[in-house]
């Protein structure tokens, strides 16, 4: 028998940029399970607690993933809107979750935030005011790959599995 979990995507929304940059897993663990506290007391933290945890956790985008038992994600999902804030470094920063979607396994939050992520795109390339937004904008998407980087003036050697003496 297995435990069966959902997946809760979710986005920090804040006015201060620090707030993203200063962002850590255990802090925000911290943060949901004081909701959770607040607004379902001990029965709730206890419910939510068996196997919640911070599963992916990107600073730079603000991204969110939160896994919790079947059933019990009623519990965290109606907890998230009373997160008020982060605290990281004894410094407190004003912020809120926005849950973008409850899902069975990750692969599925991870497709949705792709289609999620090029929604954004197009509303920010349809509001665009002039052509030379648009133009920078669609210049620094096509900038965005993942390459490997070279190394310099042959300073590593390339390992290809055999040995030299």
């Amino acid at each position: 028998v297995r435990f069966k979990n959902r997946y809760v995507l979710c986005e920090v929304v804040s006015e201060d940029p620090r707030c993203r940059q200063c962002i850590e897993d255990r802090a925000l663990g911290l943060a949901v399970r004081d909701a959770i506290a607040r607004v379902h007391g001990d029965y709730g933290l206890a419910c939510c607690s068996i196997s919640f945890t911070v599963k992916y956790l990107n600073a730079y985008t603000g991204t969110v993933l939160l896994r919790c038992r079947k059933d019990s994600y009623r519990l965290l999902c109606s907890a998230l809107p009373f997160v008020r804030y982060l605290e990281s470094r004894a410094q407190r920063y004003p912020c809120f979750l926005n849950t973008l979607h409850v899902g069975g396994t990750i692969r599925t939050c991870q497709k949705f935030l792709i289609q999620y992520n090029r929604t954004q795109l197009l509303r920010l390339l349809q509001n665009c005011t002039n052509e030379e937004e648009r133009q920078c904008i669609q210049k620094s998407l096509l900038s965005c790959s993942l390459t490997e980087e070279q190394s310099q003036s042959g300073d590593e050697e390339e390992d290809d599995g055999t040995e030299t003496d």
